[in-house]
């Protein structure tokens, strides 16, 4: 009955359904990538016919969108589109596999520091106060440099390690709520243990806002690991990923080649934007007091 209410709830939501139509737009050219892609991303192409327009005569780097190349080639002579499609999965992948470890980490510290409470809560809270204290991307940076660069496994890292002390804070507020509720107090009074009653009775009614806040945290994630590809801590520059896309594709503006920098630049906010939109919908449908 309650998850009925909540579906007709998002389904009415058009910004909520918009933003799934991106995410899956986004998924689906992960899945995809090695059907939809024309081109292998990280092998050079031909040199055979040269687009009108080309910078020079045999080239095959830079070239404009034609009918071989529908979003033209790169400085390296890789075909842009193909690499578009699947800097998808690797992008996707890496949010993924930080905000899993964000949630691995921060959401058994979470359950224990709301229900222990005392010094322990304290010493827990004055750590995630100093992480949060720092910018974000900052703190990535300074864990990948001392990660050391040149792999999507330093981007996940650092990607969910400064994201740990906002599930911790999230889970931990849940918890809150919940552990003077009648049935956690009637498990209690009946002898149960802590873990049973953490993982039993208290996580199934935390997990709306561990939800909500999972999907809001994607898109940060994706937007967080583009961010240091694109500062040069990222993986090798023959990656197809959004972020070394547009590093690569940035050193143009100037020479106006829109091609090399303008796709990854609107996956990456479109991604955004659809994981943010489909967060905000999930959150009112959760919680209606929220949207109003």
């Amino acid at each position: 009955m309650r998850g009925g209410r909540r579906w007709r709830t998002f389904c009415r939501n058009k910004t909520a359904l918009i933003g799934a139509g991106l995410v899956a737009l986004v998924i689906v050219a992960a899945l995809g990538a090695g059907v939809m892609a024309t081109h292998d991303p990280e092998t050079r192409v031909e040199a055979s016919p040269v687009a009108e327009g080309a910078e020079r005569a045999g080239s095959v780097v830079r070239q404009p969108p034609s009918a071989d190349h529908w979003l033209g080639t790169d400085e390296n002579g890789f075909d842009v589109w193909s690499r578009l499609v699947h800097g998808a999965r690797a992008s996707l992948l890496t949010a993924l596999a930080a905000v899993g470890f964000a949630l691995l980490i921060g959401v058994p510290i979470g359950l224990w520091s709301g229900w222990k409470g005392g010094l322990f809560d304290a010493a827990i809270m004055r750590a995630v106060d100093v992480m949060l204290a720092f910018p974000s991307i900052l703190l990535a940076v300074a864990i990948a440099a001392v990660l050391g660069s040149g792999s999507l496994t330093t981007i996940v890292l650092a990607v969910g390690i400064v994201m740990v002390p906002t599930f911790v804070r999230q889970v931990r507020a849940a918890v809150l709520q919940v552990r003077s509720r009648e049935f956690v107090v009637a498990a209690r009074a009946i002898g149960a243990r802590d873990t049973r009653i953490l993982f039993r009775t208290v996580l199934p009614n935390c997990i709306a806002p561990i939800l909500v806040l999972a999907t809001l945290s994607t898109g940060i994630a994706v937007l967080d690991a583009a961010g240091l590809s694109f500062l040069g801590l990222g993986p090798p520059a023959t990656t197809p990923e959004w972020g070394v896309m547009l590093t690569k594709g940035f050193k143009y503006v100037q020479r106006n080649l829109t091609w090399l920098y303008l796709p990854p630049g609107l996956a990456i906010s479109l991604t955004v934007l659809g994981f943010n939109l489909l967060g905000d919908g999930l959150r009112d449908a959760f919680d209606p007091r929220s949207s109003r």
